[in-house]
């Protein structure tokens, strides 16, 4: 009998990471799919010709993948994790006895890098992704989430809209003094309401933003573009908390068009993109829009079932005009430039004395309809997004597109902002994607041998000679199996003599 001799030896010879780490291992399938050497051409120009030689840049853009793919909760935990881990070391071409590089290296380098650097890790992904044959390009579907930025609501401040203003202003003078990436000094959308009397002092990019059954708190926001075919994410937008989703379609259909060098011929999305702008400028693009309709959902919501919709007022085409479900003439009343629309309106008190006033409005001065410039495309691109295929493709959207974002909030931390300000937030959300991607391209890599013999071996048919009882007590209730699993002798007794 041997006995394990735990005294540490002076020296160690002949130790070949390649031979410790196994054949099959994730991450040789990582670097057998990704070119992390990119990364060295274009951060070039960041580096000078004199002074301390620095870490390997392949080395750093590897560590900050492993920090997401591997899903580790601080840079400094990976650090101290990079000793005992060999499979690691090999990923990084490191050896036993090399330094391990501080964490700092790596804060450092990111606002030496800035974002650019990870989006374009992020879309080598989609190339090898497409490669692959992994991306159908033709059908997409689209969505957002919200992020919590690492601020607390206590941060937030609460002032007039012209100090709110000012603050941003300041903060941004005192990122171009820290030379910061350019992402960040670069002027933002505007604000909405609550955002342009309130400031988070600790991020300042964060925007106020209520989530469903939350209360609001400092958050961004990311708009994601998923491949119909394997749930390839092929483009991606991060943008503040408070930036409504429907602004940001069609710059979503062109970086993914951009990035695939393919055609998108149908936009799958929720009620929250299924708006007049959205509608039209996809119609006009010739892009199929099976979007869920905002209106509709509008309509469906709340007290707005009790009254008449728009479809239930018929429109005259040799008049211009609309009748309602009364008998009565609608007229052009009013333009809204801003929308590119005409209003409708009866004319004074024809509304007021109707007898279905009830089920219609309770607008005081009468029910007004809405047409726009370019009604026939809305209401095409609406008739597009009732069909059957619509509503087969938005099924389909609730577990491609969200099991997308359940994925990266599982298993790459998605849902919390590790670093302040917006530009560390797309370099977060470019290495997630990049992770996800590459996942997928190794799913679709793997093969396992005799995976054909073993599903032909299960599917077929079973021949029986014995007696027809013991036949009957292969086939016992649900109690029967429960017991055989607590107690595994039994179990396997019963196995035996049925087989």
């Amino acid at each position: 009998m041997g006995e394990q001799q735990p005294q540490k030896e002076l020296f160690s010879y002949h130790i070949d990471l390649d031979q410790r780490v196994r054949a099959d291992h994730p991450l040789r399938r990582v670097a057998a799919a990704v070119d992390f050497s990119f990364v060295r051409q274009e951060v070039e120009h960041t580096y000078g010709p004199n002074g301390n030689v620095s870490v390997d840049p392949a080395v750093i853009l590897k560590l900050m993948f492993l920090l997401f793919f591997e899903d580790v909760a601080s840079e400094r935990q990976l650090m101290r994790m990079l000793p005992e881990r060999l499979d690691y070391l090999w990923f990084l071409g490191y050896g036993l006895e090399e330094e391990i590089p501080h964490h700092s290296v790596l804060s450092k380098a990111r606002a030496r890098w800035g974002a650019a650097v990870f989006e374009s890790l992020f879309v080598r992904t989609v190339g090898a992704c497409v490669a692959a044959g992994l991306v159908e390009g033709s059908k997409i579907h689209v969505d957002g989430s919200l992020i919590a930025a690492h601020a607390s609501t206590d941060s937030v401040l609460k002032a007039a809209p012209e100090l709110v203003a000012a603050l941003k202003a300041a903060y941004r003078r005192q990122a171009a003094k820290l030379e910061e990436p350019v992402s960040v000094v670069t002027e933002p959308p505007p604000a909405g309401p609550i955002n342009a009397t309130h400031l988070s002092r600790t991020d300042p990019d964060a925007e106020l933003a209520r989530q469903p059954g939350q209360s609001s708190r400092p958050r961004y926001k990311l708009h994601r573009v998923v491949d119909n075919a394997h749930g390839v994410i092929t483009a991606q937008v991060t943008t503040g908390g408070a930036v409504k989703e429907e602004t940001q379609l069609m710059g979503l259909i062109e970086q993914h068009q951009h990035h695939t060098e393919q055609t998108v011929a149908t936009v799958v999305a929720d009620s929250a993109y299924g708006t007049v702008k959205n509608f039209v400028a996809c119609q006009q693009r010739g892009l199929r829009t099976h979007m869920a309709d905002l209106k509709q959902s509008q309509e469906r919501a709340g007290q707005r079932q009790r009254f008449y919709s728009e479809r239930d007022f018929e429109y005259e085409v040799a008049s211009d005009t609309y009748r309602c479900p009364a008998g009565q003439q609608l007229h052009r009343h009013q333009r809204r430039p801003e929308k590119a629309a005409w209003q409708y309106m009866a004319h004074q008190g024809v509304c007021a004395s109707c007898a279905l006033r009830p089920r219609c409005t309770e607008a005081k001065h009468g029910r007004r309809i809405q047409r726009f410039e370019a009604q026939e495309l809305l209401e095409q691109g609406r008739a597009q997004a009732h069909s059957a295929a619509a509503r087969s493709d938005r099924r389909r959207r609730k577990h491609l597109m969200e099991g997308s974002f359940a994925d990266a909030a599982n298993q790459h931390g998605l849902k919390r902002a590790r670093w302040r300000r917006l530009w560390r937030q797309q370099i977060q959300n470019n290495l997630i994607a990049a992770c996800q991607n590459v996942r997928l391209l190794l799913r679709q890599r793997r093969t396992r041998p005799g995976a054909a013999m073993v599903q032909k071996t299960r599917r077929a048919p079973i021949s029986w000679s014995g007696p027809r009882w013991l036949l009957r007590r292969r086939t016992r209730p649900t109690g029967h199996t429960l017991a055989a699993n607590r107690f595994p002798a039994a179990g396997r007794r019963h196995s035996r003599h049925c087989l």
